[in-house]
């Protein structure tokens, strides 16, 4: 099995990866927080950092059809010249530590942002300029364990933005970031033939549960399940820093 997982640890990976594809195709946001967040409780976090970008990507190609002309292109070249300073600083810090201590940041991280996403905060008007060059360092550090999607989810809710901008933004954002990402996780040494063997693996559960979550056959708002979603992956990462310090 990739990163030599057991059986059990296997079958959980798959499960979460179906599970995690559902709630991002149901709400829209979270598929790599669940499955970094699940990770932390079977195996090393980190391995699954290159997987989780390789499956997001393949995704947001996937739903990329007609959203240009609604992408706002200079917000997306603020966020990724933000990110190109913060990525190298985190992935630096990050796999400096141990694996304990990884799993206890990423859970620490994780559970900020359920706190935020909770909380539903609200700027008055769009941000401009500088504010958004500031996110793009936060979600460049973000993605050092593969989740520079959250801050900005967040960031982006928590402004008076088109649905169309909102969602075309994230998706004209997100593969651009993980192309920047791909060559530095190679040079940390996050990208092995176990990657890319994982990545096979998990991308068809990620297409089913994706293509199961956006039919939408659950009799369930979707911000009701997105918070649902926000609580599942908070319980995860709590169980994540229980299982780094203890």
């Amino acid at each position: 099995m990739p990163f030599d997982l057991s059986l059990i640890g296997t079958v959980w990976m798959g499960v979460a990866v179906l599970v995690a594809a559902f709630i991002r195709g149901y709400s829209g946001f979270g598929y790599s927080a669940m499955v970094i967040a699940a990770s932390s409780l079977v195996m090393n976090p980190l391995h699954m950092v290159a997987v989780v970008v390789i499956l997001e990507t393949a995704m947001s190609v996937q739903a990329a059809r007609g959203v240009s002309a609604d992408v706002d292109w200079r917000r997306v070249g603020l966020l990724l010249a933000g990110a190109a300073v913060g990525l190298p600083l985190g992935l630096w810090a990050l796999t400096g530590i141990s694996e304990d201590a990884a799993r206890a940041v990423i859970s620490a991280y994780v559970l900020t942002m359920c706190f935020v996403l909770l909380a539903g905060w609200r700027l008055a008007g769009e941000a401009r300029g500088g504010s958004n060059l500031v996110m793009g360092v936060v979600s460049g550090l973000a993605n050092a364990p593969g989740m520079g999607g959250l801050p900005i989810a967040a960031y982006f809710a928590a402004q008076p933005m088109r649905a169309a901008v909102f969602r075309a933004t994230l998706i004209a954002y997100f593969p651009l970031l993980d192309l920047y990402s791909a060559p530095l996780y190679w040079w940390h040494g996050l990208v092995t033939w176990d990657t890319l063997w994982a990545s096979l693996i998990a991308l068809p559960l990620t297409f089913l549960g994706n293509w199961l979550g956006s039919r939408h056959f659950l009799n369930t708002d979707p911000q009701d399940f997105r918070r649902f979603a926000i609580l599942l992956l908070a319980g995860l990462a709590g169980m994540g820093l229980v299982k780094a310090v203890i």
